[in-house]
């Protein structure tokens, strides 16, 4: 109705509300008040005319309205609002030269604080305060950022929630480089997340046991995981460790292998074939089915699937003769394993005692009596 009586009012000079009732056919009310309070239509007063009962061309003024131009009411309408706005924007350069003024101080004491080994680590229990923290820590990242994430594929709200920050800091030029579990690939929503950073040119691949799950930033800070308390971390300030950690997360790196969002045949079997082989190895140290299954970042029905596939393989009918068998067989590679390298001791050593004469005074050797006509020698 507002607008019908918008376009009546811009044919005309003025109307009376009676004139627009007649003319529109309804009441007019709410709509004149409607316009009236976005200024598209102002009261304006007219000479009453013989019809309404004055003389012609006299008589006492009657209550009108005209229309107004929509930019005029754009203008008229967002005048305060604009008002408000420089006056918040200049609250808040006010705020920011406040706060701004104890950077020097807080510093300083972060210096000083670092130095005397103060608060080198700091438990942090409150989630609520952990993601304040680590939204504190990514938004001050200068260089690099790493981090571990066992446990499979993450929650779409927390994703949600990452991909807004981490894009935020991949745009500043900082490098990001992250570590998952074989199992993340199989994640939708992380395949996604994962799809999204790399274009911005974060790093990420995949390892198959053993992540510690970390956040560190520039080298300085690090967060680690709490035993028994996902929701809890451990804020690592003392450089000693933070190396550790870092060193921890270069030797996974190198050992890890790329996440493709894309999973061909060939890549998926290897895959595969590696988690079995993580498996066989925890079942064979006796770990329950749920602890393997938690370490491995997958179901626990989907590890007792894999755990029924290993023990048909190994003749095993139950999971204690499957973790003897393992571990018996576990034992005879490793017996093998360490023949093998006796043996190549042996033969370094037997041939750096042989070259431990000057090969220029040296006599040469004579052949075998047994030797062959291509010179080496024969095997009974």
């Amino acid at each position: 109705m507002a607008r019908r009586l918008y376009a009546f009012a811009a044919e005309r000079h003025a109307f009376s509300e009676t004139e627009a009732a007649e003319a529109l056919g309804e009441s007019v009310g709410a709509a004149l008040a409607e316009l009236a309070a976005a200024h598209l239509i102002q009261p304006r007063s007219r000479p009453a005319s013989a019809a309404d009962g004055g003389p012609d061309g006299g008589g006492p003024a009657r209550a009108c309205w005209s229309a107004v131009s929509p930019r005029a009411a754009v203008a008229r309408t967002l005048a305060p609002l604009a008002l408000r706005v420089r006056e918040t924007h200049d609250e808040m350069d006010r705020l920011r030269g406040r706060l701004e003024e104890l950077l020097p101080s807080y510093e300083a004491g972060t210096d000083l604080r670092d130095r005397s080994g103060a608060n080198a680590l700091e438990l942090v229990t409150d989630p609520a305060a952990l993601q304040d923290l680590i939204g504190e820590l990514t938004a001050s990242a200068g260089s690099e950022v790493l981090t571990c994430h066992p446990g499979g594929g993450r929650s779409t709200a927390t994703l949600e929630g990452a991909v807004v920050r981490d894009e935020a800091m991949l745009s500043r030029g900082v490098r990001m480089r992250t570590l998952y579990q074989h199992t993340a690939r199989y994640s939708r929503p992380t395949a996604a997340y994962v799809e999204r950073v790399t274009a911005l040119g974060s790093q990420v691949r995949t390892f198959g046991d053993g992540l510690m799950r970390m956040i560190l930033v520039d080298r300085h800070t690090g967060l680690m995981e709490v035993r028994d308390d996902v929701k809890a971390a451990l804020v690592v300030r003392e450089p000693n460790v933070v190396q550790f950690m870092v060193q921890t997360f270069e030797r996974c790196w190198s050992q890890a292998e790329p996440f493709s969002t894309t999973i061909g045949p060939e890549q998926a079997r290897s895959i595969s074939d590696e988690l079995r082989q993580t498996i066989v190895r925890l079942l064979a140290e006796g770990l329950e089915d749920k602890v393997i299954a938690r370490r491995l970042g997958m179901s626990e029905r989907t590890c007792q699937r894999h755990i029924a596939e290993i023990m048909r393989a190994v003749g095993a009918k139950s999971r204690f003769q499957a973790g003897f068998l393992l571990s018996a067989t576990a034992a005879a590679s490793a017996a093998s394993a360490a023949s093998a390298t006796s043996a190549t001791s042996a033969m370094s050593a037997t041939s750096a005692a042989s070259t431990d004469t000057d090969p220029l005074t040296r006599p040469p050797a004579e052949a075998p009596e047994s030797a062959a006509p291509d010179g080496t020698a024969e095997t009974s």
